[in-house]
């Protein structure tokens, strides 16, 4: 078998002749001006022919450089096309993920486990920005939205399920009350104070068509997660996120009291840049959430949602 010319000569080659210096061709290529000069130096000697002179500072293909130069250069340049069209078409095995963290900790991780059975050659990396701010800019390839669509509408958006409130507190605490209400009378009401939980005793207390809880004698945090382990630790009665407290309901930490509510003013939306949805893995990602809020969506809900593409 005769001896090939080694890619990286012929790469030397095709960029030398193209760019008529060696130096120009070897910071083409990302390597020194001796790299270059011994690539094309051992290429001629394999070939048995010289393939370049000299025409003042510039160096020239001649016959036969210029015959040969033909009838590769198409075909490297075939190679260089399809290794960039096989590096654009395989999607990347890393998305990030972003979500509040709440959210995070009391749903993402939880179901951590269950995501990488689902996926397990994709890694997430999670990321907890809040407020508006621009997928692209901050290297985010799906958020998961706690809140409406008004801040997105430059994005693919699609409802993964409603919003549900409910009130819960220790198994505990709920045995020596027959009510919400007598709940209410001997436990302060546990308050979270940031703007998405500012009214969800309202809404939930308007709903069931309780009073609202004093405002003296209550305990109030700024986050729902400081307010979820107040009411695991039997400091009060919380109104909180239904999903928020899957999890806390599951281990025997928390039960629920009386029946959920919708939210009206949001939801959980599943949220890309719309060209994203040709990459697989995000569409992989998109079925495996509306798996898991479909299972835990209210029956009413289903139908609502049954029609997505």
């Amino acid at each position: 078998m005769k001896k090939l010319a080694p890619l990286n000569h012929l790469y030397s080659f095709v960029a030398v002749a193209e760019t008529g210096s060696m130096t120009q061709a070897a910071e083409q290529l990302y390597v020194s001006h001796s790299a270059v000069s011994q690539a094309i130096k051992s290429l001629e000697t394999l070939l048995g022919r010289t393939l370049f002179q000299r025409q003042g500072r510039r160096v020239v293909l001649n016959a036969a450089g210029r015959k040969y130069y033909k009838q590769i250069a198409p075909h490297l340049e075939a190679i260089v096309t399809a290794t960039q069209q096989m590096q654009t078409t395989q999607p990347s095995q890393t998305l990030t993920l972003n979500m509040v963290n709440s959210l995070a900790m009391h749903w993402w991780i939880p179901q951590l486990h269950r995501f990488n059975q689902f996926a397990p050659q994709l890694d997430i990396r999670l990321s907890n920005l809040t407020g508006q701010f621009s997928m692209q800019q901050e290297g985010i390839d799906v958020a998961l939205i706690h809140g409406d669509t008004q801040d997105w509408q430059d994005y693919y958006c699609e409802k993964l399920a409603p919003d549900e409130i409910v009130m819960v507190c220790t198994p505990a605490m709920a045995k020596l009350a027959n009510s919400a209400q007598e709940l209410l009378e001997r436990y302060p009401a546990i308050y979270a104070t940031n703007d998405k939980r500012k009214h969800d005793w309202q809404l939930w207390c308007e709903a069931h068509e309780a009073p609202l809880p004093k405002a003296t004698d209550n305990l109030s945090f700024s986050a729902s997660i400081q307010a979820v382990q107040a009411a695991i630790r039997q400091l009060g009665v919380l109104v909180t996120h239904r999903l928020f407290i899957n999890q806390d309901v599951q281990q025997g930490l928390l039960v629920e009291v009386g029946k959920p509510i919708i939210n009206p003013y949001q939801s959980y939306y599943f949220a890309t840049q719309s060209d994203a949805l040709k990459n697989e893995n995000i569409l992989l990602l998109r079925n495996w959430l509306r798996q898991e809020f479909s299972a835990n969506l209210p029956a009413e809900t289903h139908s609502e949602l049954g029609n997505r593409v």
